[in-house]
């Protein structure tokens, strides 16, 4: 563990082979505290995913230059188009200048395409990239948990699944990697905002998630999670799709 900015408090944390999570604790007025996390594979293709906002660039940027040159960046990747996914893009692409955008068809189609100052690398559902000892493979989850262009990644060696919105943990502090509940403080935080979108399939989109064997849980917002993914995977629909 590394903290790499002591005011804020980002801190870097290998949670799987080659995997960092960085994460910077936020404490907003009224007492609620978030977490916003980034996940980089070093490897031949670095890849970083999530950007986080545009405002915590500098952080984000600090820490991941403790680990590699951020010239080895080949792709900034993310979820869907929110800015704590992709708000600092562009900054990306301009510090990286062999990286581009990598995200999903639907993404690249309708925002990334025009937003992005590089053209993205836009991977089909199911499609698998190799990054060098890694390799990752994108799986389209339309509204799961929301917006038409989502999507997640698979890292396939670690069986890493790079979940995205999924098992969003509330407040500020948390332990970069954990192999207690987090079903449960996940869905008390879910609940009362209801972010999710419900689509039709979501039950089979979990299940197809859970089918590819998740060993851990590389989550957003929160710790990130070690165990039976598949299991998790299966109890969250059976909390979100009854």
């Amino acid at each position: 563990m590394a903290i790499t900015n002591p005011q804020s408090g980002t801190r870097v944390d290998e949670i799987a082979d080659g995997i960092y999570r960085i994460s910077t604790p936020v404490n907003l007025p009224g007492g609620f505290g978030f977490s916003f996390n980034q996940y980089l594979i070093d490897d031949d293709e670095a890849l970083l995913f999530h950007t986080g906002p545009r405002k915590m660039f500098a952080l984000v940027r600090e820490a991941v230059a403790s680990v590699l040159p951020l010239q080895r960046l080949r792709h900034i990747a993310f979820s869907h188009v929110e800015a704590d996914e992709c708000g600092s893009l562009n900054d990306w692409l301009a510090v990286a200048p062999q990286s581009a955008p990598l995200c999903g068809r639907i993404a690249a189609m309708t925002s990334v395409a025009d937003l992005a100052d590089r053209p993205p690398l836009a991977l089909a559902d199911g499609e698998r990239l190799s990054l060098g000892r890694h390799a990752v493979r994108w799986f389209d989850t339309p509204h799961l948990p929301h917006g038409w262009e989502c999507g997640l990644l698979m890292e396939e060696r670690t069986r890493t699944l790079l979940c995205g919105d999924l098992f969003t943990q509330g407040g500020a502090e948390h332990p970069p990697l954990v192999e207690t509940d987090i079903l449960g403080p996940s869905e008390a935080f879910r609940q009362p905002l209801d972010y999710y979108a419900h689509a039709p399939d979501t039950r089979r989109m979990l299940e197809r998630l859970a089918a590819a064997g998740p060993a851990t849980l590389a989550c957003m917002h929160g710790s990130a999670w070690r165990g039976d993914g598949a299991a998790l995977l299966r109890a969250l629909a059976d909390s979100v799709s009854p």
